[in-house]
């Protein structure tokens, strides 16, 4: 069939909207039609070229749909149902997922670096030629065809713009909290960088009954959206913001500090606003190649745990519902997340206002 799909053609391009072919959906994938992805910072790590992944691409990892048909073997999901879209499907039975790490599950992992489906072809292409899957979605495109296991079933109450923002920052910010972290009742919450995944991040400290929820970021727009979502203080990121946090933390630092931009240099002042005995968690993916700086004389002599949260620690199929859950009860103020709307032609302006920092969550809606 015929789609339109925002392609890349090499790093550094800017997207162009494309008609392209789609191929049926083979054994275990699953066609989607997508309603609405959002625009996130790891789409562009491909752009900026922080990320390598073969090329041509159509890019879109946060995306969910209406299921439109499914290949043989699926049992999961069925036509007409409403899926969020996981960037980082399981097998189930590898040594990760036996051990409740689903996200670093090792049967996947080689095909969506390819950028292909799990028999290493893809179902994209161009004039005969083959178009890679960033993550094995490609959701900036109307439809899709996906390996089954990353359609995981919401109910329809959950608007499909608030579906497909589960299946990243909401799933990598909260999950980075209760999943990773495991964020006590009572502690104190150091949050680096506010935009989706750092909001979600303020989302989970306060659902997890954090007293203190400092948020850092250059924007003072973007700290008053996060007193929005629930911090209690806002820091503007600059020389003085370890020294601000202490002075908040009554001379010690944070218990829990999260990095949610994926810059070395930010990864490197949360170790110094974590107290001794606290734990940092690197929720934002920085550079292919980038190294941070942290000392082994201060993590050993001030015992400071350094974690890191690919996609929250999730279960997809567990939290992705468990969230839908938690919004539908009120506890999680998803919609606020939504600044702006745009349609795929606007994709280019989407990510210039991404990149400008003047909005929380940009959704292209179909």
């Amino acid at each position: 069939m015929k789609i339109q799909a925002a392609l890349l053609r090499g790093p550094h391009e800017r997207f162009s909207v494309e008609q392209l072919d789609l191929a049926d959906p083979g054994p275990g994938e699953v066609l989607v039609r997508i309603a609405a992805t959002g625009v996130c910072h790891s789409d562009w790590h491909i752009v900026s070229g922080a990320t390598s992944h073969p090329m041509p691409v159509v890019p879109g990892h946060e995306g969910a749909g209406i299921v439109e048909a499914v290949g043989e073997g699926v049992s999961r999901v069925a036509t007409g149902d409403h899926v969020a879209l996981n960037w980082a499907p399981s097998c189930g039975h590898c040594f990760y997922c036996l051990n409740d790490r689903h996200s670093l599950c090792s049967a996947y992992l080689a095909p969506i670096w390819a950028g292909t489906m799990m028999d290493g072809t893809t179902r994209l292409s161009l004039n005969g030629q083959p178009v890679y899957h960033f993550s094995a979605l490609a959701c900036f495109a109307d439809r899709a065809v996906v390996p089954e296991p990353c359609c995981v079933p919401l109910p329809k109450a959950v608007p499909l713009e608030v579906a497909a923002l589960i299946g990243c920052a909401v799933t990598t910010g909260v999950g980075a909290v209760l999943n990773t972290a495991k964020v006590t009742a009572g502690s104190r919450v150091a949050v680096f960088g506010v935009g989706g995944v750092g909001l979600s991040i303020v989302m989970g400290a306060k659902l997890a009954g954090a007293k203190q929820i400092i948020a850092v970021d250059r924007s003072e727009a973007k700290l008053e959206t996060a007193y929005a979502f629930g911090a209690t203080d806002g820091v503007r990121s600059d020389n003085a913001v370890v020294e601000t946090i202490r002075e908040m933390t009554e001379g010690r630092g944070a218990d829990y500090v999260f990095e949610a931009v994926g810059i070395p240099a930010v990864q490197e002042m949360c170790l110094e606003a974590t107290r001794p005995g606290g734990s940092i968690v690197f929720a934002g993916i920085a550079p292919m190649g980038s190294s941070t700086n942290l000392p082994g004389a201060v993590l050993t002599r001030q015992e400071k745990t350094v974690m890191g949260s690919y996609y929250g620690t999730a279960d997809p199929a567990r939290d992705f519902p468990r969230f839908a859950d938690l919004y539908l009860d009120g506890k999680l103020d998803l919609d606020r997340l939504v600044t702006r709307r745009y349609r795929l032609e606007e994709i280019n302006d989407a990510y210039a206002d991404m990149l400008a920092g003047s909005v929380s969550r940009g959704v292209v809606v179909f």
